[in-house]
């Protein structure tokens, strides 16, 4: 993941690595309290006023680490988590009075505030902040620009406004309201948000000899270079402790085939549907649009489809999934959803417990493909429609559909809006709430546009593949689609 505070990215890796090497050796218990004396040994800070701040802020990762909420006695379920200890800096007051402050005689900001929020002081403006509504017409007002919007970044970057601030300035995030996209998490400069792994978990299901089984998502493929295949992945994990790993790309051929049946019908009826790959889009509906459920698509996502194809095989598997997204993490805690994953994790969780075996991702060639070329593009902004059509055309269905390909969170709240007050101009509605699909995702290792060269080389050699024929021989459409 590039980051502009690689100082952040690399506190949170180091947290991971100890906990997955205590947790591999059967010592997490017995020395998990070690662990902020070892990375912060002192005297002195290093990030931070203090080290007693800077050793709290790693407990509360370690808490994060293993699945809990990071303040002991305030568990909840919501996977995005604030460490309350880190959450510091931020300014309380969103708008504030630079010294651009000519204290006119306009006094266009006095005059522009509806809630009497801003006086005049002896050397310019003043905003009380008891008063202020941050509704911005002071800021708008000013002709010289001396007001600064300083709005929280992680506030900023909440497309659902799920964070606000308590009477000590530290972060809340509401529940009702976050959609667990992650967002927030990597546009804080304090590395104040984070969310809990299931890492320990994993770990301590392969070393009681259970059969864990790897999902990796059609994400991966561009992320660590063009010599980093779908077949390092599978050896790398494999040598880790996963019984086997199988492509995420398969599952979005199932979800392409089943959502082209149910997209035609719906079609053919004049109905309007939307995608439900996307979990962060699906907590959209559910939380923020819920009278637009009866809209959404009833298939399952690929991450749950190739869990119900391997708990098919065998009931006994324990399905992790792998990738950039930490809405995934929310979408394993549904229990309505049968077969559903049993865990997910990013790309920085599953390479800390590699790490901690001393296992790396190597160049090796991509000896089996599990999915087509439209299961894989599936991790893209359009991938979707793109299969749905190809599905289309091999079921000779001479359907055209207009779809709004929804790239990021605004367009999809747009797209919603739109079908909610009956004035949405396409037929079906692709939602992807990261910008760039989940290429996008929070816990990338690279951006999109870093990736793409390396994900289009990759791609560009695979097998070209009809999806039915892909899922026949891999007896993949005998699987149930639906929730």
């Amino acid at each position: 993941m590039v980051t502009s505070d690689a100082t952040v990215l690399t506190i949170k890796h180091s947290v991971l690595y100890e906990v997955a090497k205590m947790a591999w050796a059967g010592e997490l218990e017995e020395k998990r309290d070690t662990i902020p004396f070892q990375m912060i040994p002192g005297p002195q800070a290093q990030f931070r006023c203090c080290i007693y701040k800077e050793r709290e802020v790693i407990r509360q990762r370690v808490r994060l680490a293993e699945g809990k909420c990071p303040t002991s006695g305030k568990d909840t379920r919501n996977i995005v988590q604030v460490i309350s200890s880190a959450c510091e800096g931020c300014p309380i007051s969103r708008y504030v009075v630079t010294d651009n402050c000519q204290k006119c005689m306009g006094k266009a900001c006095q005059n522009s505030c509806h809630f009497g929020a801003i006086s005049m002081s002896r050397d310019r403006a003043y905003i009380d902040p008891d008063k202020c509504r941050e509704c911005g017409k002071c800021s708008q007002a000013c002709p010289y620009n001396a007001i600064a919007d300083l709005m929280r970044p992680c506030k900023k970057s909440c497309p659902v406004d799920a964070i606000t601030m308590d009477e000590h300035g530290i972060v809340v995030i509401d529940e009702d309201k976050c959609i667990q996209c992650g967002h927030c998490v990597h546009s804080c400069p304090f590395g104040a948000i984070g969310t809990k792994t299931f890492m320990v978990d994993v770990i301590n299901m392969i070393r009681a000899g259970k059969k864990v089984v790897a999902m990796v998502a059609p994400a991966a493929e561009g992320q660590f270079g063009a010599d980093i295949t779908m077949g390092s992945w599978k050896a790398a994990l494999k040598k880790v402790g996963f019984a086997d790993m199988v492509e995420v790309a398969l599952g979005g051929d199932m979800t392409a085939a089943a959502e082209a049946e149910e997209w035609a019908e719906a079609y053919k009826a004049g109905k309007k549907m939307t995608t439900s790959c996307c979990p962060a889009f699906v907590n959209m509906i559910k939380q923020h649009f819920p009278q637009q459920l009866e809209h959404m698509s009833t298939t399952v996502s690929p991450m749950v489809a190739v869990s119900r194809m391997l708990k098919k095989q065998d009931p006994e598997t324990i399905s992790v999934f792998i990738g950039p997204c930490t809405a995934k993490k929310s979408e394993t805690l549904d229990l309505n959803i049968k077969g559903n994953a049993d865990y997910a994790m990013t790309f920085g969780e599953i390479r800390a417990m590699m790490k901690a075996k001393d296992v790396e991702l190597v160049p090796m060639p991509d000896a089996d493909q599990d999915g087509s070329v439209f299961g894989k593009r599936f991790a893209e902004s359009g991938g979707v429609t793109a299969a749905v059509a190809e599905c289309f055309k091999e079921m000779n269905e001479d359907i055209t559909p207009a779809v709004m390909q929804c790239n990021g969170a605004a367009e999809c709240k747009k797209a919603l809006m739109m079908l909610k007050v009956g004035r949405l101009p396409a037929d079906f509605v692709e939602g992807m709430v990261c910008a760039g699909g989940c290429v996008g995702g929070p816990s990338k290792h690279r951006s999109e546009k870093e990736s793409k060269k390396f994900r289009e080389q990759l791609i560009s050699q695979a097998e070209a593949r009809e999806i039915h024929e892909n899922l026949k021989q891999r007896k993949a459409d005998q699987v149930a689609m639906h929730r």
